[in-house]
């Protein structure tokens, strides 16, 4: 094998090395792809829909060691959250943040009240007339709890069909992974059709 073609060889497995690279960092410290495989966040993300979420919005985290070394902010009320599912912690979660840290979360007859007020509550959906008491399940009527410091309170928007922090708890700050933000693409498996009204949309 001649000089050059050794150095076109060379260079060749320089660029994809370097490719590799800057996409673990990206996906490491950047943004991240996750795809929906549940409806508990119906109507605002659908089974199909592809998400990119952002891993920087909260600041610059340790890999595996969940250490914040660039504080950023932290998750607010509303924002849409990817984390590692407390229960199993091999998969990651999406969910609503309901609570922050010292928010008093209590519902009442599917009604959340945050320290004491009626939540404005403009993402929730019920698709279940019946109301549970606290006494058989947490779903309809819970707590009141309050949020404690580094944690928050998620809540999926379909929230008769949502195992959320009603159920499993609080989400520990150190295992949010980021917060979603854009559908890039949606992919309908039932009808096999492409959802192409979706893509683009901006997550809220």
């Amino acid at each position: 094998m001649g000089k050059s073609k050794k150095n076109v060889i060379r260079e060749y497995a320089e660029a994809i090395i370097i490719a590799i690279l800057i996409a673990l960092f990206i996906r490491t410290f950047v943004v991240q792809a996750f795809k929906i495989p549940s409806g508990s966040m119906k109507p605002t993300l659908l089974v199909g829909d592809h998400l990119l979420v952002s891993k920087f919005i909260y600041g610059v985290k340790i890999p595996f060691l969940r250490k914040t070394l660039v504080p950023v902010n932290n998750p607010e009320r509303g924002d849409i959250v990817v984390f590692i599912y407390p229960v199993d912690r091999s998969k990651d979660f999406i969910k609503r943040v309901v609570g922050v840290a010292g928010d008093r979360i209590e519902i009442k007859n599917k009604r959340i009240y945050i320290n004491g007020t009626p939540s404005n509550d403009g993402h929730g959906v019920h698709t279940d007339s019946l109301i549970f008491p606290a006494a058989l399940q947490p779903r309809d009527n819970f707590g009141p709890v309050t949020v404690p410091s580094g944690h928050i309170f998620v809540m999926g928007d379909n929230r008769d069909e949502s195992y959320d922090s009603r159920f499993w708890g609080f989400v520990d700050l150190r295992d949010v992974l980021g917060k979603a933000f854009i559908i890039y693409w949606s992919w309908d498996k039932e009808n096999r059709d492409v959802r192409w009204k979706r893509m683009g949309r901006i997550l809220r």
